[in-house]
């Protein structure tokens, strides 16, 4: 389960040069960190994958309330980590994937998709390949914030007004305010400046 540096993601904060593989993200490669990446070469938590195990095997990380199991394991776009502290995976205007400290014990996802289930169940599928079952409507596009135990906390309109996080293209990296919306389409400000980008990039906060 590795790939070559080279080959490697660049939104992954790594130097160039170094080791000829790295591990690879168990799944998303291209829009997660690897666990052992996050702890040994990110945040500066270990020195070598050894430790990195050490600390699975005691018990001392998770991602989104649940225990990590393996060194491989995928922390998608807006997962929450635990380790020494709590954090957030999010993206710099630098295009480079970033730890910041939270306080919150709840995941933001956007909805990408639904499928209607039985007895007026729909179950919602969300940005980081994760899903949820309720009979709430939520339209494709607006945000959730799920608690650790799979619980909607609060749902986020994505509508005019908006305050909502840029995760790709131009801006990723940066929070904008809708200014209309136009079927996929998004007319945004961002520091002072209009703009038009589609739907897919940001995730209303």
């Amino acid at each position: 389960m590795h790939l070559t540096r080279k080959a490697s993601p660049t939104k992954l904060p790594i130097p160039k040069k170094g080791t000829k593989y790295l591990a690879r993200a168990s799944s998303d490669i291209e829009n997660s960190v690897p666990l052992v990446i996050a702890i040994r070469d990110i945040l500066k938590l270990a020195k070598t994958t050894k430790e990195v195990k050490k600390m699975i095997n005691s018990g001392l990380l998770k991602i989104n309330g649940k225990k990590a199991s393996h060194f491989n394991e995928a922390i998608k776009l807006f997962n929450i980590l635990e380790a020494d502290k709590t954090y957030r995976l999010t993206i710099l205007p630098t295009k480079k994937f970033h730890f910041e400290e939270t306080n919150e014990k709840m995941k933001l996802c956007k909805v990408v998709g639904k499928t209607l289930q039985k007895k007026g169940k729909v179950q919602y599928h969300l940005h980081d390949g994760s899903n949820i079952l309720t009979s709430q409507q939520i339209p494709i596009g607006d945000s959730l914030y799920i608690d650790f135990n799979g619980k909607i906390k609060s749902h986020v309109p994505l509508a005019k007004n908006s305050e909502v996080f840029i995760f790709k293209g131009k801006y990723a990296g940066n929070k904008a305010k809708v200014e209309s919306i136009d079927d996929k389409k998004i007319k945004i400000k961002i520091n002072d400046i209009s703009t038009i980008i589609p739907e897919s990039e940001v995730i209303a906060l």
